[in-house]
């Protein structure tokens, strides 16, 4: 099993073990057992106290390990991202950071993938690349000094990667 905390230990395997068939056949075949004690039990208070009750605390324990699961998930798919952009060539690594921004800056940048957006579908001289697709420069979108030498003079190879001196320290 992967080195963490405990808790994330513990997490990860709930996790896997409640999104899988056997936990909702658990879950299904209790529902169905409460469903049929009801008429012995007389459909009182007690007998539905007992659903509620169970259903709240699985759901308020829940809620903590489905978004450890998220967290998780999100920081790997972000750090992946982070990569392919760092990686490809004419990406703009200015764009690494956007989680950390605040909702106005990332507002701008949004409205400017949309003005690119529109300009792709509508190119004012028509121009469209062999695959469709409508070129587009990305000119206004901030980028760090680094990375605008880095556009002026970096080596890569055939697929347009920069090249491994360009790579961060692990």
């Amino acid at each position: 099993m992967a080195k963490g905390s405990l808790f994330s230990r513990v997490a990860n395997a709930v996790s896997l073990f409640t999104g899988g068939a056997v936990c909702f056949g658990i879950a299904l075949t209790s529902f169905v057992v409460w469903a049929a004690t009801g008429p012995m039990f007389g459909y009182s208070a007690n007998w539905q106290m007992v659903i509620n009750t169970g259903t709240t605390i699985i759901t308020f324990l829940m809620v903590f390990l489905i978004q450890n699961s998220q967290n998780r998930d999100t920081e790997a798919i972000q750090i992946k991202l982070d990569e392919l952009i760092r990686a490809t060539h004419g990406a703009q690594n200015a764009l690494l950071d956007l989680e950390e921004l605040d909702p106005d800056e990332l507002a701008k940048f949004r409205a400017r993938y949309a003005e690119l957006a529109g300009k792709a579908k509508n190119p004012a001289d028509g121009s469209v690349s062999e695959i469709g697709v409508h070129h587009v420069e990305l000119e206004g979108i901030p980028q760090t000094e680094s990375e605008a030498h880095a556009r002026e003079g970096s080596a890569s190879d055939a697929a347009g990667n920069v090249a491994p001196s360009d790579q961060p320290p692990l």
